[in-house]
């Protein structure tokens, strides 16, 4: 069965290229023009499995479409732009984007990157692992990881995470206490990485932890260790 992807973009003649590109690798694709009509089909018709989204400018910017498709849906992202410096690609990250791809490129380098958020989900959706783990034995509202579920609560509340947020918090969770370098979670996480750029893993960090740490601005599950990575800290209450 063919995946379905959607493509963003405000460029006709880039929209079709990636459509024409898409469609030889298997994929049923559509396309929207500007941010309010993708978003106008994500909730008559519900999430594609993939989604390509330009930064384009405009009444609602790509920023503030990835935005509104994480309010509801944890569908995996490519933002493509012209404007690759760290303002742009962290800006975009922070707003819920997997991964951020520099026009112009090559589409074999697209459609790889496609295929690892793909591959990520499904190991995702397939993963088999204990139960549940108790990362914050907190009295009133418990943060529970239900691996095999897929699944993030806090007391009764689910928390919702992107795949790469899961999978991210699965990584550190699967070895509580020991550091991973970024590099070690570019590769588990992010399969072929992201080019080396490890920014992308502390970004992902930094959204991780606005959701799961009782203050993120003092965090004490997802643990900073400095000049080495990251580490997973239980809490026991």
């Amino acid at each position: 069965m063919s995946a379905n992807l959607m493509i963003v973009d405000d460029d006709v003649q880039m929209r079709g290229d990636l459509r024409r590109a898409m469609e030889d690798e298997g994929y049923a694709v559509a396309e929207a023009g500007v941010p309010e009509d993708a978003l106008d089909r994500l909730r008559i018709d519900g999430p594609p499995d993939l989604m390509i989204v330009d930064l384009m400018r405009g009444e609602t910017d790509g920023f503030d479409c990835i935005r509104e498709i994480r309010r509801d849906h944890d569908v995996p992202i490519i933002v493509i732009s012209t404007r690759y410096d760290t303002h742009d690609v962290v800006a975009a990250l922070e707003a819920g984007a997997d991964d951020f791809v520099s026009k112009p490129f090559e589409i074999k380098e697209i459609t790889a990157r496609m295929r690892a958020l793909r591959r990520r989900a499904r190991i995702t959706a397939d993963r088999d692992t204990t139960p549940e783990a108790v990362l914050d034995a907190h009295p009133d509202a418990p943060l529970i990881l239900a691996a095999d579920a897929g699944a993030v609560r806090r007391g009764a509340e689910e928390i919702h995470l992107t795949v790469t947020e899961f999978r991210l918090l699965c990584e550190l969770a699967e070895t509580p206490g020991r550091v991973l370098s970024r590099a070690v979670l570019l590769e588990r996480v992010w399969d072929q990485g992201f080019f080396g750029d490890e920014r992308i893993v502390d970004v992902h960090v930094r959204r991780l932890r606005t959701k799961i740490e009782r203050d993120p601005s003092d965090p004490r599950i997802v643990v900073t260790v400095r000049g080495l990575g990251y580490r997973l800290d239980l809490q026991s209450q």
